[in-house]
């Protein structure tokens, strides 16, 4: 006669504190298999890292799955003073954000900034969103979906033991929450894939403490995998060079190109950070790919917060610079963002648009983020299946680099193909 079910029952305690939550039934013994009891609200929540715990269904003769944790910045839930206040202050209390002791900032942040600036940020949201919601979250939606259809078909019989979700650094959905899906999936194996190009602490760095954070208190920790950086993968700048390239070979090329990146503090940098460097690698390598000459670029630092000294020079400035100089055609591209914000379509498109309208300029175009560009997502899924080698049942660190290395040849050609492109544009007029 089977064992009877064992389990607990309470309705009085909090849910994260509730032990029926976590606990899992005794089965009768036909086989090695626990089944989870995961309560929904907790999924939603990620609370299920608040208590030790292993919350998904395990089968020892089930092969594991891999997880894939994609990452952004993040966006309010709406467009609204009440939710640019939540979001705000979680992002702006990030000591990673900014470097500064918490007796002196946090009174500051909480008594001057949430105050004010949420009303004004709600506005300039107000700007951007869209019937589907926020384009950073919605783009984000998108490149999730389309990195698991190439990577599912690219693995072929093993493609569906890999699941990838999405989880915003601050807001919704949640690290935590994406953690707990892939937890509720199988994965005990996880890439996280931060989407900035350029490694900074206070963006990729910071993906990191949030990961590691949530999983402190979960009992079965998953292995991980981490990707820290990509500002010069020939996949990336392929892509990046192509979009340009299309846009110069319908509308014609302009007299500069600037590539705007976020900006940071400049002590930042003096005390180690690296993105400044990886920014500088980045144009260069993509002027490089479009054959530009050296006085046809420049690069620029936008997005200024504070009143000390950031990266320079800053993008509002040289735009008016360049306009009152005498450039008359000027494309603006941002190679720090993977995906469309509030910092490219209304700090770029919109703000820095009317400063060279006003000072002279005569056409400015805003060269749109790669987004779920297809040769974006097949790159950022070739990245992700490099870190698969070992991982998957039957794939291996050779054959992950062998998709690599078709790849990376791919992009050089389209690279070569960029440059063959920009070169027989030369003769055409700027503007």
């Amino acid at each position: 006669m089977p064992k009877m079910t064992a389990r607990w029952t309470s309705t009085t305690l909090p849910i994260a504190l509730n032990p029926a939550n976590f606990m899992p039934r005794i089965l009768p013994r036909s086989g090695h298999r626990r089944e989870s009891r995961v309560d929904p609200a907790l999924l939603e929540s990620g609370a299920m890292y608040d208590r030790l715990a292993s919350p998904n269904d395990f089968d020892h003769g089930r092969a594991s799955r891999v997880g894939v944790l994609l990452s952004n910045l993040g966006t309010p839930d709406a467009a609204t003073a009440p939710a640019l206040r939540t979001y705000l202050k979680e992002f702006l209390a990030d000591p990673r954000v900014i470097e500064l002791p918490r007796w002196k900032w946090l009174p500051i942040l909480h008594l001057f900034i949430l105050t004010t600036r949420p009303k004004i940020s709600a506005g300039l949201y107000r700007k951007v969103w869209t019937a589907e919601g926020s384009p950073l979250l919605v783009t984000a939606q998108r490149q999730r979906a389309g990195i698991e259809k190439i990577l599912r078909q690219r693995f072929g019989d093993r493609g569906d033991r890999i699941v990838v979700t999405l989880g915003m650094r601050y807001g919704n959905p949640s690290i935590a929450k994406a953690l707990a899906e892939l937890a509720a999936s199988g994965c005990h194996r996880v890439v996280v894939l931060p989407l900035y190009p350029q490694y900074a602490a206070a963006t990729a760095g910071s993906t990191f403490d949030a990961v590691f954070t949530s999983l402190q208190r979960a009992r079965w920790v998953p292995a991980l995998r981490t990707i820290e950086t990509y500002h010069d993968e020939p996949g990336y700048i392929a892509a990046l060079a192509a979009s340009v390239a299309e846009r110069w070979q319908a509308e014609g090329e302009p007299e500069k190109l600037l590539m705007s990146f976020h900006g940071m503090p400049q002590r930042y940098f003096d005390d180690g950070d690296p993105y400044f460097c990886y920014c500088q690698k980045t144009a260069r390598l993509l002027a490089e790919a479009l054959g530009l000459a050296p006085e046809r670029w420049l690069v620029s630092f936008q997005s200024l917060f504070g009143k000390e000294e950031w990266l320079k020079p800053y993008t509002d400035r040289t735009v008016e610079a360049l306009a009152k100089q005498g450039v008359r055609a000027l494309d603006v591209i941002c190679p720090g963002f993977s995906a469309d914000c509030l910092e490219t379509i209304e700090e770029i498109d919109q703000l820095n648009r009317e400063i060279f309208l006003h000072h002279g300029g005569e056409r400015f175009r805003f060269l749109a983020c790669l987004n779920d560009r297809d040769d974006h997502l097949d790159f950022l899924a070739d990245l992700v299946a490099r870190q698969l080698g070992g991982w998957l049942p039957g794939a291996t660190a050779h054959a992950a680099d062998t998709v690599h290395g078709a790849n990376t040849a791919e992009a050089e050609a389209a690279l070569a193909e960029t440059a063959r492109r920009a070169g027989a544009m030369r003769a055409r007029p700027a503007g």
